[in-house]
């Protein structure tokens, strides 16, 4: 028997003994009013403007909503806001909300939450830094009225307020968003389509969202198209259910004990193309896969080190070792420190991830520069569906080129949290994990939450890289989009010397729907375009 008859006989019968804890009602009973659907991690974390994960993220667009957003085409339209003026000389933009706008605890959205919101917001998002910095005052006008005045015109605005794939400006009550943006807010309270149900949330095992009576979706001519448009809630209930284990997702999603499996683990993927009764969606975001150094401990607090290590790591090797050879379709090497096929991605430079490899040659200029046999803590998420086996590949050259590897076990959840401590490793410090960097808000070196370095301010790793702050400011400051792409062909030459992280290779996420479900949003699960047949 081979590899793959193995895994496709595991998910039609050994695993089914594993899924009772799961579920609590038969497949059928569920009909077009319950959603079944398996998150790529547990969800541990309620505040998505304190978290850039993008379970955090999932979760925040059931819960919350925003001023603005994107449809699929990366346009940007009113969401909450009915719509905005601006002055002749660009510098005060005022925002009149959407009526009959409602918090899940019954209480109106006002201006004054939205103010108090996006003023916690932008003290932890790059591109709400990026308008904090012009921003001169920020005022509720009256309960459905905010104005902006700005030091100097930010066409990126409304942009900015759509923001998606780092820190959600999501827009809370103001008493939740008084909280320190340093500090997590660990009430669930909304205006989206869904509630979260707290009282059946089960840490590690489910998570329950219920249809919102009172949300009024908007009347715009277009459908609901990624964050923007009417966001239509077609199911009573959605449940998300926690199942690390891939091949029991499957199984799961073979029986139609589940609806949805949003990252299907890519050992099971031919698998489930076989199966007439699933679908697979490649998501249409781009993600790329990046090793993030700790750059106040040692070693990676060398520069010289991780510019050796750029030598050694071979792309093409890592993607196919963590998603397969026959599902190259999937993913991509050759991939610089933009998000791929973004506007900004260059080629400039990528010769330092194309050229041949040289693991002999890293491993010398390592040791020349003065690696004294550190070690090297590895955080590995065992429960995230690529990022485990691609944190072993990883850790494997790290341990080529002579470093002292230690690698620790966790779930996604631990790593959340353990990826904040700025502390050396033996006091419960780290170096290195891996994690994926996806959305619209890494196309452009402001949000790009990578390559960011601003030092104890900058993404969890705390780079201080002066030249790439400074061309940061001259994108942000560029007249036309022709001289923001050469300041981005800089921006690359720059972090190869400064090395925020190294980028490991393009993925795009696989998600596996049952084949009654129809209208899945392509970017990232939203659930406001998806509906059941039959």
């Amino acid at each position: 028997m081979n590899r793959r008859d193995f895994l496709k006989l595991a998910t039609q019968s050994a695993v089914f003994a594993q899924l009772a804890p799961f579920f609590t009602a038969p497949a059928n009973a569920a009909g077009k009013k319950e959603l079944r659907y398996i998150p790529e991690a547990d969800l541990n974390i309620l505040d998505p403007v304190w978290s850039t994960s993008t379970i955090v993220q999932v979760y925040g667009h059931l819960v919350f909503d925003t001023l603005y957003g994107f449809d699929k085409d990366y346009n940007v339209h009113p969401q909450m806001a009915e719509g905005h003026v601006v002055s002749d000389d660009k510098l005060q933009w005022t925002i009149k909300l959407r009526d009959g706008l409602q918090f899940h605890d019954g209480q109106p959205v006002l201006a004054k939450d939205c103010v108090a919101s996006i003023t916690r917001w932008d003290k932890r998002d790059f591109m709400g830094a990026a308008l904090l910095g012009v921003v001169d005052t920020l005022t509720a006008v009256d309960d459905r009225t905010l104005q902006f005045k700005l030091k100097k015109p930010f066409p990126l605005l409304p942009m900015t307020l759509a923001t998606s794939g780092s820190n959600m400006p999501a827009i809370m009550p103001e008493r939740l968003a008084n909280t320190s943006p340093t500090e997590q807010v660990r009430e669930s309270v909304g205006s989206g389509p869904y509630r979260f149900v707290r009282e059946q949330w089960i840490s590690g095992s489910r998570a329950v969202f219920e249809k919102f009576a009172g949300y009024k979706p908007r009347s715009d001519a277009f459908p609901p198209s990624y964050t923007a448009g009417p966001k239509i809630a077609h199911f009573e209930k959605i449940v998300w259910n926690i199942i690390p284990d891939a091949s029991t997702a499957a199984a799961a999603l073979q029986a139609g004990e589940i609806d949805v499996i949003e990252m299907v683990g890519a050992d099971f993927l031919p698998v489930l193309k076989a199966d007439p009764n699933i679908r697979l969606l490649p998501r249409t975001t781009p993600n790329f896969a990046v090793m993030r150094f700790n750059h106040l401990q040692p070693p990676f607090n060398n520069p010289a080190i991780r510019r050796a290590l750029l030598k050694a790591f071979d792309q093409r090797a890592i993607m196919s070792g963590t998603f397969g050879e026959e599902n190259a379709a999937f993913w991509q090497s050759g991939v610089g420190f933009f998000s791929p096929d973004s506007p900004m991605t260059t080629t400039v430079g990528l010769e330092a991830f194309t050229s041949p490899r040289d693991v002999k040659k890293a491993a010398e200029e390592i040791k020349a520069a003065g690696y004294n046999g550190e070690r090297v803590v590895v955080l590995d998420p065992v429960d995230y569906p690529w990022t485990h086996p691609c944190t072993l590949l990883a850790a494997d050259t790290l341990k080529k080129v002579g470093l002292n590897v230690d690698i620790q076990a966790m779930d996604w959840g631990t790593l959340m949290q353990r990826r904040l401590s700025k502390e050396p490793v033996d006091k419960g410090g780290w170096n290195v994990f891996l994690t994926a960097l996806s959305g619209m808000s890494n196309f452009n070196p402001v949000g790009h939450v990578g390559l960011r370095g601003n030092g104890n301010d900058a993404w969890v790793g705390w780079p201080t890289a002066p030249r790439l702050e400074e061309l940061r400011q001259q994108w942000l400051d560029a007249p036309d989009v022709a001289t923001q792409k050469k300041i981005c062909e800089e921006i690359q030459k720059q972090a190869l010397i400064d090395v925020p992280y190294i980028p490991l290779g393009g993925f795009a996420t696989v998600s596996g729907y049952r084949n009654n479900l129809t209208d899945m949003q392509l970017q990232r699960p939203l659930f406001f375009t998806m509906t059941a047949k039959g």
